[in-house]
């Protein structure tokens, strides 16, 4: 049974079976580190040993994170005897002791736990949470001797859980362990070495070095380095045809424009098996949100769409993500696609993470399976001229009109709802 466990994780488990664990037990680290599944472990066997009147939650940023990063995990590891769970009603069951499921995606989360009385408490991902959530939550772990477990990757330095709890730990009834790729010795090496070329810069530092460090400078480094790397050159037609031969698809992102910003469209032709994108072509209008007229979005729109299809008739344009700020431009275009594109699929953008599409199009970036055709010059510039705001705490784009962020944002809604198969 030892062997199950690096070196690293088997420290986690001789402090809990020694009585060496803390009200907050925060383990972070790089990714792949072996941290949540110890930290699964740890919490089931912790949990078994608690009185079975007591009341215990777990949580992330959501229900549908903690199902895929936890829950599903979880009944592997323990078995549907020991462990059961419905999301619908936020509820599950751990060696017959109660426990509620809840996610902390905003600040008015915290209002959803408010009143509870717990023994204890299991975060995944907790530096997504909200400061208030987690304030509210410890002071929930009112039972003897509850404790809190936690799961992060490094963030910003400026972060509330490092200016407030990590570098407060000696201060704290908390224990800061962290877990690195390397000492998950279960990985296959040449997986470990293409998973840290896939990361650069402030990525790399943090989730293969486990380092809690700023996000500075250019966001897309390579690329600001090297842009013509990812432009497409072909030397006959033959060869352009080969290229595209295993595209099934190509799907658009539309974002409209603020008060000084364009109205963009951006087409990205998504490959067989979402092995790799190529984005074909872009395209912006003057004017603003306030001073655009539906009628002209939709003439706009259909023209960018025809010119696709005469130059790319054998890739259908399957799908189209629009800004869902703005609604009725949206349906204006839904009325446009129906007439002109009856096959096209027009609905909202999904709004991930900004940082979320981040990661991934630095990890595409990385792993050349990002590819732009050389007309597509407004995006070319907006990766290149893309950097981070520094005076920001969180991690942010800088959107001060000095490079264009409505390219990245269009970009960004014709492959976000991908993402997951993308990674």
């Amino acid at each position: 049974m030892i062997k199950m466990y690096s070196p690293r994780q088997r420290e986690l488990l001789r402090m809990w079976q020694n009585g060496r664990l803390k009200r907050i037990n925060l383990l972070e680290g790089s990714v792949r580190s072996g941290k949540t599944w110890i930290s699964m472990v740890v919490w089931a066997l912790w949990v078994a040993s608690q009185p079975k009147n007591r009341i215990f939650l777990m949580c992330a940023k959501t229900l549908s994170n903690l199902q895929r990063n936890v829950l599903e995990p979880l009944v592997s590891l323990v078995g549907e005897r020991y462990f059961s769970y419905s999301i619908s009603k936020k509820s599950a069951l751990l060696f017959d002791r109660r426990v509620y499921l809840e996610g902390a995606n905003d600040s008015r989360a915290e209002s959803k736990i408010r009143g509870l009385t717990l023994g204890g408490a299991y975060c995944d991902e907790l530096s997504l949470f909200s400061e208030d959530f987690f304030a509210m939550l410890l002071s929930r772990l009112s039972e003897p001797g509850a404790k809190l477990f936690a799961t992060t990757n490094p963030d910003n330095p400026n972060h509330w859980l490092m200016q407030k709890y990590i570098k407060r730990r000696r201060e704290l009834d908390m224990l800061d362990m962290k877990f690195m790729i390397d000492d998950n010795v279960f990985l296959d090496k040449k997986y470990v070495e293409s998973l840290k070329r896939e990361y650069t810069g402030v990525f790399y530092d943090r989730f293969i070095l486990g380092k809690w460090v700023a996000a500075e400078g250019a966001v897309y480094s390579q690329f600001a380095s090297d842009p013509e790397r990812w432009l497409l050159s072909f030397d006959d037609e033959a060869a352009e045809k080969e290229y595209f031969s295993d595209c099934d698809f190509i799907s658009l992102g539309i974002d409209f424009g603020g008060n000084r910003s364009l109205t963009t469209f951006v087409a990205t032709a998504v490959h067989k098996g979402f092995s790799r994108l190529t984005v074909l072509a872009d395209w912006h209008i003057s004017g603003a949100k306030g001073d655009i007229d539906s009628g002209r979005v939709n003439e706009e729109f259909v023209g960018f769409v025809q010119r696709l299809i005469s130059r790319y008739p054998d890739i259908p344009v399957k799908y189209c993500f629009a800004d869902s700020e703005a609604q009725y431009l949206i349906n204006g275009l839904r009325g446009a696609a129906r007439r002109f594109f009856p096959g096209m699929k027009l609905g909202d953008c999904s709004k991930v993470r900004i940082l979320q599409r981040i990661y991934c199009t630095n990890s595409l970036l990385n792993t050349d399976r990002l590819k732009i055709m050389p007309d597509c010059t407004l995006l070319t510039d907006g990766l290149r001229c893309a950097v981070w705001d520094d005076s920001a705490a969180r991690d942010k784009r800088l959107d001060n009109f000095s490079s264009d962020i409505d390219i990245l944002d269009a970009f960004e809604y014709s492959f976000e709802r991908f993402i997951p198969k993308l990674n």
